[in-house]
Protein backbone atom coordinates (compact mmCIF):
# COMPACT_ATOMS: atom_id res chain seq x y z
CA UNK A 1 0.00 0.00 0.00
CA UNK A 2 1.36 3.23 -0.96
CA UNK A 3 1.88 6.00 1.28
CA UNK A 4 2.23 9.65 1.50
CA UNK A 5 4.25 12.21 3.32
CA UNK A 6 2.65 14.18 5.49
CA UNK A 7 2.17 17.94 4.28
CA UNK A 8 5.08 20.23 5.57
CA UNK A 9 4.46 23.36 3.73
CA UNK A 10 3.57 26.76 5.74
CA UNK A 11 -0.14 26.91 5.22
CA UNK A 12 -1.16 30.71 4.40
CA UNK A 13 -4.99 31.12 4.83
CA UNK A 14 -6.19 34.70 2.74
CA UNK A 15 -8.74 36.20 4.12
CA UNK A 16 -10.31 38.48 1.09
CA UNK A 17 -13.88 40.36 2.00
CA UNK A 18 -16.28 42.25 0.34
CA UNK A 19 -14.91 44.73 -2.32
CA UNK A 20 -11.74 42.86 -2.21
CA UNK A 21 -8.27 44.73 -3.87
CA UNK A 22 -7.53 42.03 -6.40
CA UNK A 23 -3.62 43.13 -7.11
CA UNK A 24 -3.39 42.65 -3.26
CA UNK A 25 -4.86 39.47 -3.37
CA UNK A 26 -2.82 38.03 -6.18
CA UNK A 27 0.33 39.46 -4.79
CA UNK A 28 -0.11 37.26 -1.75
CA UNK A 29 -0.91 33.79 -3.81
CA UNK A 30 2.26 35.04 -6.30
CA UNK A 31 4.99 35.33 -3.68
CA UNK A 32 4.24 32.58 -1.70
CA UNK A 33 3.29 30.21 -4.37
CA UNK A 34 6.86 31.25 -6.14
CA UNK A 35 8.81 29.81 -3.11
CA UNK A 36 10.34 26.50 -3.69
CA UNK A 37 12.96 24.27 -1.64
CA UNK A 38 16.53 23.18 -3.37
CA UNK A 39 14.49 20.42 -5.21
CA UNK A 40 11.97 22.49 -6.35
CA UNK A 41 9.08 21.65 -4.06
CA UNK A 42 6.90 24.52 -2.71
CA UNK A 43 7.46 25.69 0.51
CA UNK A 44 3.63 27.43 1.26
CA UNK A 45 0.13 26.24 0.58
CA UNK A 46 -1.99 29.42 0.18
CA UNK A 47 -5.91 28.86 0.41
CA UNK A 48 -7.99 31.73 0.02
CA UNK A 49 -11.17 32.16 2.38
CA UNK A 50 -14.03 34.45 2.65
CA UNK A 51 -16.01 34.59 5.65
CA UNK A 52 -18.74 33.15 3.23
CA UNK A 53 -18.07 30.82 0.94
CA UNK A 54 -19.07 31.77 -2.81
CA UNK A 55 -19.10 34.34 -5.05
CA UNK A 56 -16.78 37.56 -3.80
CA UNK A 57 -16.64 41.26 -5.12
CA UNK A 58 -13.90 42.89 -6.11
CA UNK A 59 -12.71 46.55 -6.40
CA UNK A 60 -12.66 45.50 -10.38
CA UNK A 61 -15.04 44.09 -12.67
CA UNK A 62 -15.17 40.44 -11.77
CA UNK A 63 -15.21 38.57 -8.46
CA UNK A 64 -13.20 35.88 -6.67
CA UNK A 65 -15.10 32.22 -6.43
CA UNK A 66 -13.84 31.24 -2.82
CA UNK A 67 -14.64 27.57 -2.42
CA UNK A 68 -13.46 27.83 1.36
CA UNK A 69 -15.17 29.28 4.24
CA UNK A 70 -13.63 30.70 8.09
CA UNK A 71 -12.85 26.93 8.76
CA UNK A 72 -9.38 27.44 6.72
CA UNK A 73 -8.25 29.86 9.43
CA UNK A 74 -8.15 27.14 12.13
CA UNK A 75 -5.89 25.53 10.25
CA UNK A 76 -3.43 28.32 8.74
CA UNK A 77 0.48 28.84 9.87
CA UNK A 78 -0.23 32.84 8.92
CA UNK A 79 -3.43 34.64 8.34
CA UNK A 80 -2.62 37.56 5.40
CA UNK A 81 -5.47 40.13 5.25
CA UNK A 82 -5.27 42.53 2.28
CA UNK A 83 -7.17 45.84 1.50
CA UNK A 84 -10.88 46.23 0.41
CA UNK A 85 -12.53 48.76 -0.35
CA UNK A 86 -15.02 48.98 2.28
CA UNK A 87 -11.54 49.98 4.41
CA UNK A 88 -12.03 53.26 2.73
CA UNK A 89 -14.66 54.37 5.34
CA UNK A 90 -13.82 52.63 8.63
CA UNK A 91 -15.86 52.73 11.03
CA UNK A 92 -13.15 52.29 13.93
CA UNK A 93 -14.15 49.92 17.33
CA UNK A 94 -13.60 46.20 17.32
CA UNK A 95 -14.65 43.41 14.75
CA UNK A 96 -18.16 42.18 14.81
CA UNK A 97 -20.43 39.99 13.20
CA UNK A 98 -19.16 37.45 11.05
CA UNK A 99 -15.82 38.92 10.81
CA UNK A 100 -15.30 38.46 14.88
CA UNK A 101 -16.61 35.11 14.34
CA UNK A 102 -14.27 33.83 12.13
CA UNK A 103 -11.39 35.59 13.53
CA UNK A 104 -12.28 33.50 16.68
CA UNK A 105 -11.32 30.23 14.65
CA UNK A 106 -7.79 31.57 14.38
CA UNK A 107 -5.58 29.28 17.11
CA UNK A 108 -3.11 31.00 19.20
CA UNK A 109 0.44 31.11 18.17
CA UNK A 110 -0.58 31.96 14.13
CA UNK A 111 1.21 34.91 12.47
CA UNK A 112 -0.73 37.90 10.83
CA UNK A 113 -0.29 40.38 8.35
CA UNK A 114 -2.09 43.10 6.60
CA UNK A 115 -1.32 44.75 3.34
CA UNK A 116 -2.64 48.44 2.79
CA UNK A 117 -5.73 49.13 4.43
CA UNK A 118 -5.96 45.57 6.16
CA UNK A 119 -4.51 46.90 8.72
CA UNK A 120 -7.80 48.30 9.86
CA UNK A 121 -9.12 44.69 10.32
CA UNK A 122 -5.62 43.82 12.75
CA UNK A 123 -6.24 46.81 14.29
CA UNK A 124 -10.33 46.43 15.20
CA UNK A 125 -9.42 42.72 16.36
CA UNK A 126 -7.02 44.60 19.17
CA UNK A 127 -3.66 42.88 17.27
CA UNK A 128 -2.03 46.10 16.75
CA UNK A 129 -2.45 47.63 20.31
CA UNK A 130 0.44 48.78 21.95
CA UNK A 131 2.74 47.37 18.46
CA UNK A 132 4.40 49.34 15.49
CA UNK A 133 2.03 49.27 12.41
CA UNK A 134 1.73 50.80 9.05
CA UNK A 135 -0.86 51.10 6.16
CA UNK A 136 -1.04 53.45 3.57
CA UNK A 137 0.05 57.03 3.65
CA UNK A 138 -3.48 58.12 2.80
CA UNK A 139 -5.51 56.12 5.63
CA UNK A 140 -2.32 56.21 8.09
CA UNK A 141 -4.15 59.53 9.68
CA UNK A 142 -6.72 57.85 10.44
CA UNK A 143 -5.95 54.37 11.20
CA UNK A 144 -3.86 56.46 14.38
CA UNK A 145 -7.62 58.35 15.28
CA UNK A 146 -9.22 55.35 15.32
CA UNK A 147 -6.68 53.28 16.62
CA UNK A 148 -4.98 55.36 19.10
CA UNK A 149 -3.48 52.63 21.18
CA UNK A 150 -1.77 51.63 17.60
CA UNK A 151 1.70 53.51 17.12
CA UNK A 152 1.44 54.18 13.19
CA UNK A 153 4.22 54.81 11.33
CA UNK A 154 3.42 56.04 7.63
CA UNK A 155 6.89 56.35 6.26
CA UNK A 156 8.33 52.46 6.12
CA UNK A 157 7.22 50.15 3.82
CA UNK A 158 5.86 47.13 6.25
CA UNK A 159 6.87 46.66 10.24
CA UNK A 160 7.77 43.58 11.37
CA UNK A 161 6.40 42.37 15.18
CA UNK A 162 6.92 38.70 15.37
CA UNK A 163 3.83 37.46 15.24
CA UNK A 164 2.03 40.68 13.14
CA UNK A 165 2.82 42.36 10.46
CA UNK A 166 1.97 45.00 8.40
CA UNK A 167 2.29 46.24 5.15
CA UNK A 168 1.59 49.80 3.39
CA UNK A 169 -0.18 49.81 -0.21
CA UNK A 170 -0.49 47.35 -2.58
CA UNK A 171 3.16 47.14 -3.92
CA UNK A 172 4.79 46.94 -0.66
CA UNK A 173 3.16 43.66 -0.01
CA UNK A 174 5.08 42.16 -2.41
CA UNK A 175 7.86 43.72 0.22
CA UNK A 176 5.95 42.24 3.10
CA UNK A 177 5.52 38.86 1.35
CA UNK A 178 9.48 38.79 0.38
CA UNK A 179 10.29 39.85 4.16
CA UNK A 180 8.31 36.64 4.85
CA UNK A 181 9.96 34.28 2.98
CA UNK A 182 13.72 35.62 4.05
CA UNK A 183 12.25 35.12 7.46
CA UNK A 184 10.85 31.49 7.11
CA UNK A 185 13.50 29.99 4.68
CA UNK A 186 16.35 32.33 3.98
CA UNK A 187 17.60 35.10 1.84
CA UNK A 188 18.59 32.92 -1.16
CA UNK A 189 15.05 31.61 -1.31
CA UNK A 190 13.67 34.99 -0.89
CA UNK A 191 15.76 36.21 -3.49
CA UNK A 192 15.00 33.60 -6.07
CA UNK A 193 11.24 34.47 -5.65
CA UNK A 194 12.02 37.85 -6.31
CA UNK A 195 14.24 37.16 -9.75
CA UNK A 196 11.25 35.00 -10.92
CA UNK A 197 8.90 37.68 -9.63
CA UNK A 198 10.89 40.24 -11.29
CA UNK A 199 10.92 42.38 -8.82
CA UNK A 200 14.20 43.42 -6.31
CA UNK A 201 14.73 41.44 -3.78
CA UNK A 202 14.65 44.41 -0.89
CA UNK A 203 13.73 48.11 -1.86
CA UNK A 204 15.36 50.70 -0.13
CA UNK A 205 13.78 53.47 1.90
CA UNK A 206 10.14 53.50 3.02
CA UNK A 207 7.07 54.97 1.55
CA UNK A 208 7.94 58.74 2.63
CA UNK A 209 9.30 59.04 -0.84
CA UNK A 210 6.42 58.08 -2.40
CA UNK A 211 3.84 60.41 -0.55
CA UNK A 212 3.19 63.75 -2.89
CA UNK A 213 4.55 66.83 -1.37
CA UNK A 214 4.73 69.53 -4.10
CA UNK A 215 5.40 73.04 -2.95
CA UNK A 216 2.71 74.35 -1.64
CA UNK A 217 1.61 78.07 -2.83
CA UNK A 218 0.43 80.41 0.14
CA UNK A 219 -2.50 80.78 1.13
CA UNK A 220 -4.61 83.73 -0.11
CA UNK A 221 -4.08 86.83 2.03
CA UNK A 222 -2.85 86.02 5.87
CA UNK A 223 -0.44 88.87 7.09
CA UNK A 224 2.30 86.43 5.97
CA UNK A 225 1.44 85.39 2.72
CA UNK A 226 4.00 88.32 0.82
CA UNK A 227 6.64 87.12 3.14
CA UNK A 228 6.49 83.49 2.35
CA UNK A 229 5.76 84.25 -1.15
CA UNK A 230 8.75 86.38 -1.58
CA UNK A 231 10.70 83.55 0.19
CA UNK A 232 9.26 80.51 -2.34
CA UNK A 233 10.55 83.11 -5.25
CA UNK A 234 14.09 82.16 -4.36
CA UNK A 235 14.70 79.47 -2.04
CA UNK A 236 18.35 79.39 -2.73
CA UNK A 237 19.35 82.56 -1.41
CA UNK A 238 20.09 82.82 2.14
CA UNK A 239 17.43 83.66 4.12
CA UNK A 240 17.04 85.24 7.58
CA UNK A 241 14.35 85.86 10.05
CA UNK A 242 14.47 89.01 10.77
CA UNK A 243 14.30 89.35 6.22
CA UNK A 244 10.95 87.87 6.48
CA UNK A 245 9.23 89.79 9.47
CA UNK A 246 10.42 92.89 7.66
CA UNK A 247 9.05 91.85 4.44
CA UNK A 248 5.46 91.52 6.48
CA UNK A 249 6.63 94.54 8.27
CA UNK A 250 6.32 92.54 11.86
CA UNK A 251 8.51 92.39 14.68
CA UNK A 252 10.27 89.11 14.63
CA UNK A 253 8.27 87.93 17.57
CA UNK A 254 5.11 88.39 16.29
CA UNK A 255 5.66 87.26 12.97
CA UNK A 256 6.70 84.28 14.20
CA UNK A 257 3.27 83.70 16.52
CA UNK A 258 1.54 85.26 12.96
CA UNK A 259 3.26 82.57 10.59
CA UNK A 260 2.63 79.76 13.44
CA UNK A 261 -1.29 81.09 13.62
CA UNK A 262 -1.61 80.50 9.55
CA UNK A 263 0.39 78.09 8.55
CA UNK A 264 0.90 75.26 11.69
CA UNK A 265 4.45 75.56 11.88
CA UNK A 266 7.43 77.48 12.91
CA UNK A 267 9.25 79.57 9.74
CA UNK A 268 12.67 77.61 10.12
CA UNK A 269 10.31 74.12 9.73
CA UNK A 270 7.81 75.77 6.82
CA UNK A 271 10.86 76.82 5.09
CA UNK A 272 12.82 73.34 5.28
CA UNK A 273 9.86 71.97 3.90
CA UNK A 274 9.51 74.13 0.60
CA UNK A 275 13.11 73.29 -0.11
CA UNK A 276 13.32 69.89 0.50
CA UNK A 277 10.19 69.90 -1.57
CA UNK A 278 11.81 71.84 -4.50
CA UNK A 279 14.91 69.46 -4.28
CA UNK A 280 12.30 66.86 -5.12
CA UNK A 281 10.88 68.35 -7.36
CA UNK A 282 14.30 68.88 -9.64
CA UNK A 283 15.19 65.61 -8.81
CA UNK A 284 11.97 64.14 -10.37
CA UNK A 285 12.55 66.57 -13.21
CA UNK A 286 15.86 67.56 -14.41
CA UNK A 287 19.13 66.07 -14.83
CA UNK A 288 20.97 68.31 -12.63
CA UNK A 289 23.86 66.29 -10.45
CA UNK A 290 22.69 66.78 -7.30
CA UNK A 291 25.52 69.35 -6.09
CA UNK A 292 23.64 71.71 -8.03
CA UNK A 293 19.95 70.55 -7.06
CA UNK A 294 21.08 71.34 -3.19
CA UNK A 295 22.28 74.45 -4.27
CA UNK A 296 19.17 75.95 -6.17
CA UNK A 297 17.04 74.47 -3.09
CA UNK A 298 18.95 76.32 -0.90
CA UNK A 299 20.13 72.95 1.18
CA UNK A 300 23.99 73.90 0.40
CA UNK A 301 25.99 70.72 -0.51
CA UNK A 302 25.05 67.16 -1.81
CA UNK A 303 25.93 66.03 1.24
CA UNK A 304 23.72 68.04 3.29
CA UNK A 305 21.15 66.98 0.57
CA UNK A 306 21.70 63.38 1.06
CA UNK A 307 21.34 63.49 4.86
CA UNK A 308 18.20 65.88 4.49
CA UNK A 309 17.07 63.30 2.20
CA UNK A 310 17.70 60.43 4.14
CA UNK A 311 16.18 61.61 7.12
CA UNK A 312 12.86 62.93 4.95
CA UNK A 313 12.39 60.57 2.29
CA UNK A 314 14.50 57.24 3.79
CA UNK A 315 16.28 57.65 0.62
CA UNK A 316 19.45 59.28 -1.22
CA UNK A 317 18.81 61.45 -3.48
CA UNK A 318 20.05 59.42 -6.41
CA UNK A 319 17.91 56.64 -5.03
CA UNK A 320 14.65 59.24 -5.39
CA UNK A 321 15.98 60.32 -8.99
CA UNK A 322 16.25 56.32 -10.06
CA UNK A 323 12.45 55.59 -8.44
CA UNK A 324 10.73 58.68 -10.01
CA UNK A 325 12.81 59.29 -13.58
CA UNK A 326 13.89 55.63 -13.70
CA UNK A 327 17.62 56.74 -14.91
CA UNK A 328 20.45 57.35 -13.50
CA UNK A 329 21.97 61.32 -14.39
CA UNK A 330 25.55 62.21 -13.61
CA UNK A 331 26.56 62.81 -9.84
Amino acid sequence: MDTFAPDTRHRVALLVRDGALAMETGIVHRIFGEARSADGAPLYSVVTCAVRPGAVRTDADFTFNVDHGPEALAEADTVVVPASDVDYEPRGGPLEGELAEAFARIPSGTRYASVCTGSFVLAAAGLLDGRRATTHWRSAGLLARLYPAVHVEPDVLYTDEGDVLTAAGVAAGIDLCLHMVRQDHGAAVAAEVARRTVVPPHRDGGQAQYIERPVPRPAEGGATAAARAWAEADLARPMRLAAMAERASMSVRTFTRRFREETGESPARWLHRQRLAYARELLERTDLPVDRVAEKAGLGTAASLRAHMKADAGVSPTGYRRTFRGTTPPR
